[in-house]
């Protein structure tokens, strides 16, 4: 089996090394077999699993969900209903920041509307800064 250096991972799963040393440490990613000069080498499974991984996190999931889908991917004749869970967890969750994101937004937009141009110690941004109270929308 051919196997090739940090470096050389790194490069190939787009990843850098100090994520993929983080990943190891978390045990998403197995620790590295050594050489006699005490270098971590790996293989193409672990350059999959990392990919894996990278594309896990580039669309938001976190890592105690990504252990958990690695491990289900380990386990390819179960049915995937687990799978469906975590997904379905992390759109609800994505959907709950997007509706504080565009309740923020809102909340910005409004207090630039509201801004008469003027001085500062009549500014509008200042005044709903400084009292929670002024906030149209519930953002915490």
């Amino acid at each position: 089996m051919k196997t090739f250096a940090i470096g050389e991972l790194s490069r190939q799963a787009a990843v850098k090394v100090p994520t993929i040393r983080f990943y190891e440490e978390r045990g998403l990613l197995p620790r590295a077999a050594r050489t006699e000069g005490n270098r971590r080498t790996y293989n193409p499974a672990d350059v999959r699993r990392l990919r894996f991984i990278r594309h896990a996190r580039e669309l938001g999931f976190e890592i105690e969900d990504i252990r958990a889908l690695l491990d289900l991917a380990e386990q390819p004749d179960r049915p995937c209903g687990e799978v469906d869970a975590i997904a379905r967890r992390h759109l609800t969750d994505i959907d709950d920041r997007l509706a504080r994101l565009n309740g923020l937004r809102a909340e910005i937009h409004t207090m630039l509307e509201q801004c008469a141009q003027g001085h500062v110690r009549e500014c509008r941004i200042i005044e709903v800064l400084a009292d929670h109270r002024e906030c149209l929308h519930e953002h915490h």
